[in-house]
């Protein structure tokens, strides 16, 4: 693992780097997020913080799937909702809002919005789809005749239906489309010449498609240490959830020898809980993974291996996010719930290194924690000059007690890693927990 001092300003990867959601869930008005490498999202349980990502990761689910599901799948790997009922905002008093927006913006790519409608009977519909990077903001709806269609036009598709009239090419139509979670432009004509496409993307658009396939999504369930896994393929785009593809990732890392194997057993050896993994084809469809059964490598120690299910479970739920984290490819969206699940304080502290080392390698790392020795361990790395902490951002999201609705509070670390006031800190917390135990001690000496 890393430990040089970084302390000149590393370029933001190209990548992910805003996401705005708004009459989704407890998420009523309008709420940014800035993703930057190193991205901590905190608060209260039932807060909001999971809520900010479900929306881009129906997104990905959506472009996933084997068929087209629709405007969105609304019950897949990554979010599963049975009903539009239970992802609009809803007031107080009142019905559900019945509209929620999403917009992702790509560093130096420009953004992308979409307005979903509840249908009045059931379903959804993309009712609006925007397209925006610099000067150029292009809006589409399914409802745009051909005039207001021809009015928006990129320049270069406006060349071509000048080229196609020009070779008297007859009943040139331009129509709005849907491409799953996209509308495009799509060209309907008679005689169309050979290599045309039907249906015309505006720019760019495929770009976000797939930033948003390539999210590496490691969940706060992570499942039962296995006997064995399923075989998996292995690229650079993981359709549902990360941990099926892990006992592959690290067969090919062995297959290929990759150094990748020996980081990963150095952040288990420095989290406490191994010191080696290793994975073994069962069969054409199985793969069984064993680590160490010591937590440091001893002399001779090399075969003094165990299955996975025969240690603590800790290393099973820890596997799917340090497999992430270093199969990341810059500018690659790592979101992660919960990664100190099942981890020993101590562990939970030392995590923050393995994070910054993703960081610093242009991987955009997103976490949601709940724990505050894991934020007092970043604080430490970039208070070192681990870490420089432009490559860091917090946000704290609270919910107000009178409607329910999510508050974000978002804030920049200094170069000591201190965040200032957030509305309630991990520490008061803990130092109030102190007091109430010590107090109930004193208390009780007082009466015996």
């Amino acid at each position: 693992m890393s430990s040089t001092s970084h302390n000149r300003r590393i370029p933001s990867p190209r990548g992910i780097s805003t996401i705005t959601v708004s009459g989704f869930k407890s998420l009523v008005e309008e709420k940014k997020i800035e993703i930057r490498p190193l991205t901590v999202l905190a608060g209260t349980n039932s807060s909001g913080k999971s809520s900010i990502l479900q929306p881009i990761l129906m997104l990905k689910q959506t472009l996933d799937a084997t068929y087209d599901p629709g405007v969105l799948l609304l019950y897949g790997p990554n979010v599963k909702f049975t009903s539009t009922e239970q992802m609009f905002s809803k007031l107080i008093g009142k019905s559900s809002v019945g509209i929620f927006t999403i917009e992702v913006m790509l560093e130096k790519e420009g953004s992308i919005k979409q307005v979903f409608r509840k249908r009045q009977k059931k379903g959804l519909e993309l009712v609006e789809f925007t397209y925006t990077n610099g000067s150029n903001n292009l809006s589409l709806n399914q409802d745009m005749t051909t005039e207001a269609i021809e009015a928006i036009l990129p320049e270069y598709l406006k060349e071509l239906e000048k080229s196609l009239a020009k070779h008297g090419r007859a009943a040139l139509n331009w129509s709005v489309e849907r491409n799953r979670c996209f509308l495009t432009v799509g060209l309907n004509a008679s005689r169309l010449p050979t290599g045309i496409k039907t249906s015309l993307a505006f720019p760019s658009v495929e770009e976000f498609a797939s930033h948003i396939r390539r999210i590496i999504h490691v969940p706060g369930l992570r499942g039962n240490p296995e006997r064995t896994y399923k075989t998996t393929a292995i690229g650079t785009e993981f359709p549902g959830t990360f941990e099926t593809y892990v006992a592959s990732v690290i067969h090919h890392w062995q297959t290929i020898k990759s150094e990748k194997l020996r980081e990963l057993g150095s952040s288990l050896e420095a989290l406490g809980l191994t010191w080696k993994v290793e994975a073994r084809q069962i069969d054409d469809t199985q793969v069984e993974l064993r680590v160490g059964r010591l937590p440091h490598g001893v002399k001779s120690g090399a075969r003094d291996t165990v299955n996975i299910t025969d240690v603590g479970f800790g290393v099973s739920q820890t596997l799917p996010v340090l497999v992430a984290l270093l199969l990341a490819e810059r500018g690659q969206l790592v979101y992660i719930e919960q990664p100190e699940i099942h981890l020993h304080p101590r562990a939970q502290g030392a995590m923050a290194q393995i994070l910054a080392d993703a960081a610093l390698r242009g991987v955009k790392v997103v976490v949601e924690t709940h724990s505050s020795l894991l934020l007092r361990g970043i604080q430490t790395v970039i208070s070192k000059g681990v870490l420089p902490k432009e490559l860091v951002k917090l946000h704290w999201f609270t919910r107000k007690l009178e409607d329910g609705t999510t508050e974000i509070a978002s804030t920049d670390l200094d170069e000591n890693g201190a965040f200032g006031e957030w509305p309630v800190d991990f520490d008061e917390v803990i130092l109030d927990s102190e007091k109430q135990y010590l107090d109930s001690v004193e208390l009780k000496g007082f009466f015996s």
